[in-house]
């Protein structure tokens, strides 16, 4: 029989959880993020971590909680978005944060996941993503104080091709519309970006999902070999969604 996986609390989905742990965190602006796993690793005061995630979140919600407690050290992301406080921490030497093409990191989370170490893309040839000096770290005055190395290019069937590197993290913190005692995971719409390519860059991935239920094999969107922690969420807590912009006529 396959191990039941659901744990009863958040505490429990974040246990061997500590300062200076990785993660990856699914979601796409506000649609899909882990609320409740994001909110009980704040409660758990752990600090010094690394996030890769699409974006950070918005200023004062999702990973913005962690970002506004200063208890990221550093940041994988596609862009800084809407989020002034990231931007702040950023440009004022406070974090590092390595921008990535959003095809790019999308690849890195799948391509760790699946044990390819690195892999070649034309994205960012000719750019500083592959000639490197993109800062990872500015200085307080505002200068650069620490870059980004240059990345290896290639040549395959004339065109050129930079490499990058797959991605893993400690953990993974994920969010499915549905999902069963053993991991296997359905996602809504769009919260199906970022959270299955996260689930398996996560050597410990902890997902939460609204309903717990059977699913039929030709439904999942991510089997449960990815996943090691399932918390099932309150009604509340699943009906808990934010919106990142709203828009009157």
């Amino acid at each position: 029989m396959r191990r039941d996986k659901v744990v009863a609390t958040a505490a429990d989905a974040l246990a061997g959880v500590g300062d200076g742990a990785s993660f990856a965190v699914g979601g796409f602006g506000l649609s899909g993020i882990p609320n409740v796993l994001i909110r009980a690793l704040y409660d758990s005061g752990v600090t010094g971590v690394s996030v890769v995630s699409n974006n950070c979140g918005v200023d004062g919600g999702g990973l913005g909680l962690l970002l506004a407690a200063r208890r990221i050290a550093r940041v994988t992301a596609s862009y800084i978005g809407e989020n002034k406080e990231f931007a702040r921490q950023y440009l004022a030497g406070d974090i590092e944060v390595e921008l990535t093409p959003q095809g790019s990191l999308a690849e890195r989370l799948r391509a760790g996941g699946s044990g390819i170490p690195a892999f070649y893309t034309p994205a960012g040839v000719g750019t500083p993503i592959a000639d490197g000096g993109l800062p990872l770290r500015h200085a307080p005055d505002g200068s650069v104080a620490v870059a980004s190395p240059p990345k290896e290019v290639r040549e395959f069937d004339g065109g050129q091709y930079v490499l990058e590197r797959g991605i893993t993290t400690d953990f993974a913190l994920v969010r499915a519309a549905k999902g069963d005692r053993h991991g296997n995971l359905v996602f809504s719409k769009a919260a199906r970006n970022f959270n299955p390519l996260a689930a398996m860059a996560g050597r410990v991935t902890i997902a939460e999902i609204e309903e717990l239920t059977e699913l039929d094999p030709d439904e999942v969107h991510l089997p449960g070999v990815f996943v090691q922690r399932v918390l099932v969420l309150t009604p509340e807590q699943a009906a808990d969604k934010a919106i990142e912009k709203r828009t009157t006529s």
